[in-house]
């Protein structure tokens, strides 16, 4: 199957599955849905004897296989040994969003139907571990719109993309929930005045006014974002000419609520003002802790 591009879309329930597909679809792929793990290897033969009328092909293969969707990983080794390239992408997104996103849709989660909603997305978040592994793209939607999603998922796949396509996402992270998996680039800003420490502070976040001005007017923050700033201008020109498409800038703090965030924030605003195509996510921001 040269020059056939063959996807395999999975992820969390409610991460995004259903918009990626649609997405992918518009751009002219052929789309199955759901499709039993097992009848991957058989599925792209028949694609290989469509004489080139099918060369972009997205199947979507997840846990609502049940017990089938474990052949997804001897499917996959039967791909390769029949000679077909094909490329994961995975989509996933934070606890928090995900158990909203359920009770706005009143779905129950499909591998806990009549219990929480959480318990669900561990075990889930478990069994998707090694998939997770092997995807080649992984993208987190916790804080893209369907739009968002669209512009990332075209600007990897499309047919014409833009001379300087890069997705760039900057993440804050708390480093007591550790550095995250899909982070290139880490910079540790726990060197910076703590808010944590003033008691009218601690409750807020770095979305707050009060906080981002507590941390950015002190020297040190200043003179850290001009020259933080100036060191990522110099190597997002180098990325996009070496044809990086996606690049996840992760900030942390100890808690990720207060200095990561602020220097997220930050961050975003001055790459907006560029143009370049980024997203802020804030993966702990929401996690209430008794520490710094």
């Amino acid at each position: 199957m040269k020059d056939v591009k063959f996807v395999i879309v999975s992820g969390l329930s409610g991460a995004g599955k259903t918009q990626a597909i649609w997405c992918l679809e518009d751009l002219g792929f052929f789309c199955v849905d759901n499709l039993p793990p097992t009848l991957i290897p058989k599925f792209a033969e028949l694609c290989a004897q469509s004489d080139g009328r099918i060369n972009k092909i997205a199947l979507v293969v997840d846990i609502r296989g049940g017990g089938f969707f474990d052949a997804v990983y001897d499917s996959l080794e039967n791909l390769k040994e029949l000679g077909i390239k094909y490329e994961i992408l995975f989509l996933e997104a934070s606890d928090e969003t995900l158990v909203r996103r359920f009770k706005e849709s009143r779905r129950p989660h499909p591998l806990n139907p009549n219990g929480r909603i959480l318990e669900g997305i561990m075990e889930e978040r478990a069994r998707l571990e090694e998939l997770r592994g092997k995807a080649h793209k992984i993208i987190d939607t916790s804080d893209l719109t369907n739009k968002q999603l669209k512009e990332q998922i075209t600007s990897m796949y499309g047919e014409h993309k833009q001379e300087q396509s890069l997705n760039i996402t900057v993440a804050s992270f708390g480093y007591k929930y550790g550095i995250p998996m899909d982070a290139d680039l880490v910079f540790d800003v726990r060197f910076l005045p703590n808010p944590h420490y003033i008691e009218e502070l601690r409750p807020l976040t770095g979305n707050d006014k009060e906080i981002q001005d507590y941390v950015l007017e002190s020297p040190i923050s200043r003179t850290f974002i001009r020259k933080f700033y100036s060191l990522i201008k110099f190597l997002l020109p180098h990325y996009i000419k070496e044809g990086k498409t996606s690049l996840t800038i992760a900030i942390g703090c100890t808690g990720g609520r207060h200095r990561s965030v602020t220097l997220a924030n930050k961050l975003v605003e001055l790459l907006d003002q560029k143009n370049y195509n980024v997203i802020k996510r804030h993966r702990d921001i929401d996690k209430m802790s008794s520490g710094v």
